[in-house]
């Protein structure tokens, strides 16, 4: 196997010294002249010489790095990213790290592993954790000496940077939305409600809604399990065969919506004309889907950016420990398609 090429082999090839090398590698070429910039480029091609950058963070004390962790809260061993909600999420924020030289690394946490473990091994610089319950390692993610933001997360905690949504609200506005066009019969098709997480939000926007129309809150009609497109088309097929009472649903994710249509198709009901659905977050293939799907929008690709704009900005600060932590709102609005009718 051919050695690896070194910074004091560029230097020799080039006739320099390791300094000069190193001032064109750091983006400082105005130290050195240009035609000594050009022999050090040269150089560096003819021999084929890629940085260490693992040694140059030691040296900084910053890799350039930042952990996207994505803690799996369900049944399941596959990185959620299935869900394109998380899709899109992701990929804005590393176009917003990009853009100021960073890279991501992207990691699933299963239950029981440590956010510890992964930040220390990593040498991260920042994290960005997405969809964390309180309970969740909450203790040692306060030990965690790296910048952390904390994407869709209800720790009421001012040591964190927080990025969301009022998720009680936009579960009032769908409901609210259905119960304006006449329905009463309302499911509810979602994931876990487990305590302070956002679907249990979503779940008391519903029952504001409900209770603020005078309707009675019937817990036969609220289909719990994960938020999935399977899950969604058990749900569907449920409700539109055994509920024929039912003449609307409010599913908490755009991908259980798409099930949830599907089954009701599947059992020989159409949507929207026996059965109107809305769904939640306005993910792109949302306008694609066949009827198209009227829903809750909150800006995805806005929340990845802001995200990612907050943890630059403690990263970078020469005293981070004095940056206000802030808890930023990314704003709700129904998007009117092509799945609810009005009774």
């Amino acid at each position: 196997m051919k050695k690896r090429a070194t910074i004091k082999d560029v230097a020799k090839y080039a006739g320099v010294s390791t300094a000069a090398v190193s001032y064109v590698l750091n983006g400082k070429e105005y130290r050195v002249s240009p035609d000594t910039a050009e022999k050090i480029r040269e150089a560096i091609r003819e021999l084929n010489y890629i940085p260490d950058y693992s040694a140059r963070s030691l040296v900084k004390n910053s890799s350039k790095l930042v952990g996207v962790i994505i803690p799996q809260t369900e049944d399941s061993k596959q990185l959620i990213l299935e869900n394109p909600f998380y899709s899109e999420m992701v990929s804005n924020i590393e176009s917003r790290l990009r853009e100021s030289g960073y890279h991501l690394i992207l990691s699933g946490v299963d239950k029981g592993e440590s956010y510890l473990d992964l930040s220390v091994q990593r040498n991260l610089d920042g994290a960005i954790i997405m969809g964390i319950y309180p309970e969740q390692f909450y203790a040692e993610l306060k030990q965690v000496e790296i910048p952390i933001v904390l994407i869709d997360s209800y720790i009421n905690d001012p040591w964190f940077t927080k990025v969301g949504v009022d998720d009680e609200y936009g579960g009032y506005l769908a409901t609210r939305h259905l119960i304006e066009r006449g329905h009463r019969n309302i499911a509810l098709v979602t994931g876990s409600i487990r305590k302070d997480g956002v679907v249990e939000k979503r779940f008391l926007g519903y029952k504001r809604a409900l209770r603020e129309a005078d309707i009675f809150y019937n817990p036969d009609y609220v289909f719990e399990h994960s938020v999935s497109y399977a899950y969604g088309y058990e749900a569907g097929k449920a409700i539109a065969g055994k509920h024929p009472e039912i003449t609307a649903v409010f599913a908490t994710a755009d991908m259980v919506a798409f099930g949830v249509i599907q089954g009701i198709k599947e059992a020989g009901k159409e949507v929207p004309d026996d059965i109107s659905v809305i769904g939640f977050d306005d993910i792109f293939l949302s306008r694609m889907f066949v009827p198209p799907l009227t829903t809750v929008r909150q800006d995805i690709a806005l929340k990845g950016r802001r995200a990612a704009e907050l943890l630059l900005e403690i990263i970078e600060s020469d005293d981070p420990d004095k940056i206000d932590k802030k808890e930023v709102a990314i704003p709700l609005s129904i998007v009117e398609r092509q799945t609810v009718r009005s009774l």
